[in-house]
């Protein structure tokens, strides 16, 4: 299922929201201008790699930099265009409802703090891991979480792919959701005991989704009924 809009009618331009999605474009078009050797070099520097984080507990000579550093930057890098405008696309649909309902530094401290946190449960389902994980997906899950806290019954208008037929639906937030979270945490529970294999960070996923959900638990009460087009 691939998102395309909200019925989310919203009063203000998501500055913050449209800057991040820059920001990882820009990020993407250096990525690309580097030589291979260079590339995996860019990605071992400011890739988050799980043994690294581990070095910081157990008396290595590894800075607070070189460990806290990744945190944030492996949010900025993708593996390749998919990979980039997949995450684009569910930050575009999502994250601008998000931002409005949030204000726009609040917006900028919570997609920070999902990115950390989701890549520290990445961490800790994947101990001793050397293998580097780049990828905004974990701040975006912790987007679509606060997005099902807040909006549970805004419709999705959602593009299903049917063989070489492709047909949209308006699902119910809750729905397309819960199924995309089911789907992580299902692919979650089956990968562990997988050390250093590539993929998909499941585990950041599941937890970016729910640290996003719980930090707007008590947002929504404050919130105006929010309008639906």
């Amino acid at each position: 299922m691939i998102p395309l809009r909200v019925d989310i009618l919203r009063l203000r331009v998501a500055m913050i929201n449209i800057l991040l999605i820059l920001a990882n474009i820009l990020a993407f078009l250096h990525e690309i201008t580097l030589s291979p050797k260079m590339g995996r070099t860019l990605v071992y520097t400011f890739g988050l790699t799980p043994a690294h984080e581990q070095l910081l507990f157990a008396r290595h000579p590894i800075t607070i930099g070189q460990a806290i550093l990744p945190l944030f930057t492996s949010m900025f890098l993708h593996g390749g265009w998919l990979h980039l405008l997949g995450n684009m696309l569910f930050l575009w649909v999502f994250g601008g409802a998000v931002e409005e309902a949030l204000g726009h530094f609040q917006y900028l401290i919570f997609y920070f703090v999902c990115g950390v946190g989701s890549a520290l449960v990445h961490t800790a389902f994947n101990l001793g891991s050397k293998v580097p994980t780049i990828g905004a997906s974990g701040a975006i899950s912790g987007v679509m979480g606060a997005f099902i806290v807040l909006f549970p019954r805004a419709r999705v208008t959602t593009l299903i792919p049917a063989l070489l037929l492709f047909f949209t639906v308006r699902i119910p937030a809750y729905l397309m959701l819960g199924y995309w979270f089911f789907l992580q945490f299902f692919s979650g529970v089956a990968s562990l005991g997988m050390t250093d294999q590539g993929g998909v960070a499941w585990w950041a996923h599941v937890g970016g989704f729910l640290l996003g959900a719980v930090l707007v638990v008590g947002v929504r009460p404050k919130m105006r009924s929010a309008a639906y087009t």
